[in-house]
């Protein structure tokens, strides 16, 4: 390898470095809003009932009894 040889960087890792380096924050904030929608704890008895309770479709939907 000559030298003056540098590792490519594409665009778009260039944008996600630049982003990064004026809002050191960016992945903190991230986690939070992740946080909000996604790691939660299952209610297990919630999610039983809900299983129980719903009501097989029908193979052709469209027809009528």
């Amino acid at each position: 390898m000559p030298l003056f040889w540098k590792p490519y960087k594409s665009d778009v890792t260039q944008f996600i470095d630049e982003l990064k380096a004026k809002k050191p924050t960016l992945e903190a904030e991230q986690r939070a809003g992740r946080a909000l929608l996604w790691d939660r704890s299952i209610d297990r008895e919630a999610q039983a009932r809900w299983r129980a309770a719903r009501v097989p479709q029908q193979p052709y939907v469209y027809q009528t009894k």
